[in-house]
């Protein structure tokens, strides 16, 4: 481990720590802006160990500062051990114990999936579909949204606190990852959300809702069997459970998820969910034999298809 002293140039150990992260492989899913990336994470490394924000360093870096004019010995000590642990490729997210999703701080770390930027797509279609039925009905009725395969929470809070007039039931089935969710929901505050631990396929879970619900939201474990994740933190940070999806071609609980929705949702309820990019129109044909009038597959920030668009 590299210790790095309180007269250090903070501008000097910022580049230094982000050669090593690049060193170690982190960014290269960004290619091109891989050295952006590794100075990104080192920054917010700096800021956390210090209790400061990723201005105050960038600041600090500009002025000229030195380590020991933004933390403690302590402090800088704590800094030195995660750019270790960040060059073994354990997850940023993991070191700091927080990962951002949408305008939400959740508290994340082994054992539930680490939301991704992707992801949050799907909370601006919602947003836009609860915008058009509210607009088409002239009234600002409750909105009743589940959340299949909750994880973190991420999803089902986003909508509960970016939704006026909703309610959310979220469901995830591994213990910890249940644990992660009831502790963001206290950290949201959110009064319109609730978790319970259980199986997302089965008919029976959240059965007194069938025929209800207004949107369905899913980010479900979708990775086919044969496919093991290229990104070093995913393969072996993030949960089997949260990632494959059960079957060669990962659709066998993509699957049950669409035919759950299908149920769950009244006539003109919106199904938003995730998937793989290749499995674009295997999940628009299920959702179709699953009776929903319309589906189309939606791309993701990189130009792949990643969701699933269906109308009941």
């Amino acid at each position: 481990m590299i210790d790095y002293a309180e007269n250090a140039d903070v501008r000097t150990v910022i580049l230094q720590c982000a050669q090593r992260l690049c060193a170690a492989g982190v960014g290269q899913d960004f290619s091109d802006t891989q050295p952006e990336v590794a100075r990104h994470e080192v920054t917010v490394l700096l800021a956390e160990a210090c209790g400061l924000n990723a201005r105050d360093i960038q600041a600090a870096s500009l002025m000229g500062k030195t380590l020991g004019e933004l933390g403690t010995a302590i402090q800088l000590k704590r800094f030195n051990k995660w750019v270790e642990r960040r060059e073994k490729r354990e997850p940023l997210q993991h070191i700091v114990g927080r990962a951002p999703f949408r305008y939400l701080d959740l508290l994340v770390g082994p054992g539930v999936f680490i939301p991704r930027p992707e992801t949050e797509l799907l909370i601006d279609e919602a947003l836009e579909y609860v915008r058009s039925l509210r607009s088409s009905q002239s009234s600002s009725a409750a909105v009743r949204i589940v959340d299949l395969c909750a994880g973190s929470g991420a999803l089902g809070l986003a909508a509960a606190t970016e939704i006026d007039s909703s309610y959310v039931w979220a469901v995830e089935l591994s213990e910890q990852a249940f644990v992660y969710a009831q502790k963001n929901s206290r950290r949201v505050q959110a009064r319109n959300y609730e978790v319970i631990q259980a199986d997302a396929t089965l008919e029976q879970t959240l059965q007194d809702l069938n025929g209800t619900v207004d949107i369905v939201l899913s980010n479900p474990p979708y990775i086919p069997l044969i496919d093991i994740p290229e990104q070093v933190e995913a393969r072996e940070s993030d949960p089997d459970m949260a990632l494959y999806g059960a079957s060669d071609d990962g659709m066998k609980i993509p699957s049950l998820i669409i035919q759950r929705a299908s149920q769950l949702l009244k006539t003109g309820g919106l199904l938003l969910m995730e998937h793989d990019w290749s499995q674009g129109k295997s999940t628009c044909e299920q959702a179709r034999n699953c009776g929903f009038s319309s589906a189309q597959t939606h791309r993701d920030f990189a130009g792949k298809e990643r969701y699933l668009r269906a109308i009941k």
